[in-house]
């Protein structure tokens, strides 16, 4: 396969990726305030917290209120991950590779981004901003599921599970930094509604609420870490979605498990051990977010390594043209 091929399809799908995610945040913080009202003007600094794109928001908009922070992460065409250009970017890179993807897959692309980018869309994010986040999140769930069920699992259809994956865990590792550190339990919240609200947020900003619940019968920040880093059979938590990747990467390359022939497999292969011989207390031991940082700084190596193996790209280049 063309390394320039390679490269559309994983950053084709790590843009469909992101752009569900931040729907499904501000979706989440929306459902949020209705259960905290009187919390209202604290809710939304957090979601550009998430994205680490404070300095910009505050260079173009004066407050954190829903209706600027919404515009920002929805449609700021200056913005590099605003949801309307991170699909933009998804539909070029689709365009470039028609001939590899279905027929299905680039209508679907092509009508989520014209829709998005009409006229119209940002007075119905304002109208029904409930309705509408829940569409995109939809959208790019159909866009997944058109993928796995027309396109042939080869090469192609690897590298963009591989996309998918990292992408993936990159943004459930920063809800959680961001959460976690902002909802440390004091002594007077501790099992309190409003923790327990809290908590059950973080869960359904990873679509993850239904599938802890039948794991764990009580909420704890200690039980909600260990299963969005931890657990090994949901699909979106870190050792998961490293897993994943891991595995579409070897059928990539040929080599057989537990081996590596390439920077990529090693740093990808380290990763996954560490995830896998690590648990929560660990974690807690050594500080939540000194860990998770870290985390996201191997994802971003792991992510310059297949760059540079596949891609045929050097690191600078890469980062300045698939802004992170």
């Amino acid at each position: 396969m063309l390394s320039r091929v390679a490269n559309s399809i994983y950053w084709m799908c790590r843009y469909i990726e992101r752009a569900e995610n931040v729907a499904r945040f501000i979706s989440v913080n929306l459902n949020l305030l209705l259960d905290m009202p009187s919390e209202k003007g604290k809710h939304w600094e957090p979601l550009m917290m998430i994205t680490g794109d404070q300095e910009l928001f505050e260079i173009k908009y004066q407050d954190y209120t829903q209706k600027e922070v919404s515009h920002f992460l929805t449609f700021d065409r200056e913005y590099p991950n605003s949801i309307l250009t991170c699909l933009a970017a998804a539909r070029e890179n689709g365009r470039s590779i028609r001939e590899i993807i279905s027929s299905e897959m680039w209508e679907h692309l092509n009508n989520f981004y014209l829709e998005l980018a009409d006229n119209r869309s940002p007075a119905m994010a304002i109208e029904d901003p409930h309705r509408f986040f829940k569409i995109i999140q939809m959208r790019s769930h159909l866009f997944t599921g058109l993928m796995d069920s027309t396109m042939s699992h080869g090469e192609a259809w690897n590298f963009a599970r591989i996309g998918m994956m990292i992408e993936r865990a990159d943004k459930t590792s920063r809800i959680l930094d961001v959460k976690y550190f902002m909802l440390l339990p004091r002594a007077d919240m501790v099992n309190t509604p409003i923790d327990n609200i809290q908590w059950t947020a973080v869960l359904k900003s990873a679509s993850a609420f239904e599938m802890f619940r039948k794991e764990h019968h009580q909420i704890t920040p200690r039980k909600v870490a260990g299963f969005l880093i931890f657990d090994n059979q949901f699909p979106r938590s870190i050792r998961h979605c490293i897993s994943k990747a891991q595995v579409c990467l070897h059928r990539i390359t040929g080599s057989p498990p537990g081996s590596a022939n390439s920077t990529a497999e090693k740093r990808l292969g380290r990763l996954k051990a560490d995830l896998e011989y690590t648990d929560i207390d660990e974690v807690l031991d050594h500080g939540m977010h000194e860990y998770l940082d870290g985390l996201q700084i191997r994802l971003n190596q792991v992510d310059e390594a297949i760059g540079t193996t596949f891609f045929n790209l050097n690191p600078m280049i890469e980062a300045s043209s698939n802004e992170q």
